[in-house]
């Protein structure tokens, strides 16, 4: 039997204005208890360079200061499921996390991204709360086909679509 794994808790507050939500936190990322922990996943690095900041140098609470302030928050669409591995095509059983819940936290949130396609599956569940709702490459390793240069392209265009990064 597989064991159930439980998510991370949100990265948000009263001023997040996007939240990006991935699908469910690899092996790496649940080890460390960080959001995107896996060294080669582009997430810091796109955001770093966005910000011009030197993020993947950042102590991880720090990271998470920089996000908050910059207006931008992070969950994933599960909270719970059962996987070995880190693959999303692996993920079973899985419980959704309550974006309503969010909603109500987060006054100013303007729209909600996904960062890659299993997340985007349940793009129908965060339209519900009548915000935009965008696709976003998946930063993960497992993402290939698409290069750096290509993923920072289309998550600045979203991103700056919100004054989260500078446009």
């Amino acid at each position: 039997m597989t064991e159930r794994l439980q998510g991370l808790g949100p990265v948000i507050d009263a001023d997040t204005r996007v939240l990006v939500l991935g699908s469910f936190p690899g092996v790496a990322s649940l080890r460390a208890q960080q959001y995107y922990g896996h060294p080669q996943n582009h997430f810091w690095k796109i955001l770093g360079s966005l910000w011009g900041l030197p993020l993947m140098a950042m102590p991880y609470a720090e990271r998470l200061d920089v996000l908050r302030a910059q207006g931008l928050g992070v969950w994933d669409v599960y909270g719970a499921c059962e996987r070995q591995g880190s693959l999303d095509a692996d993920i079973r059983h899985a419980e959704l996390n309550d974006f309503a819940w969010v909603q109500r936290q987060c006054p100013r949130l303007e729209a909600m991204a996904h960062n890659g396609g299993e997340s985007y599956r349940h793009a129908r569940h965060t339209a519900a709360l009548g915000l935009p709702v965008y696709r976003l490459p998946s930063t993960s390793p497992a993402n290939a086909s698409w290069s750096f240069d290509r993923k920072l392209a289309a998550w600045a265009d979203v991103l700056r679509r919100h004054g989260v990064v500078p446009g």
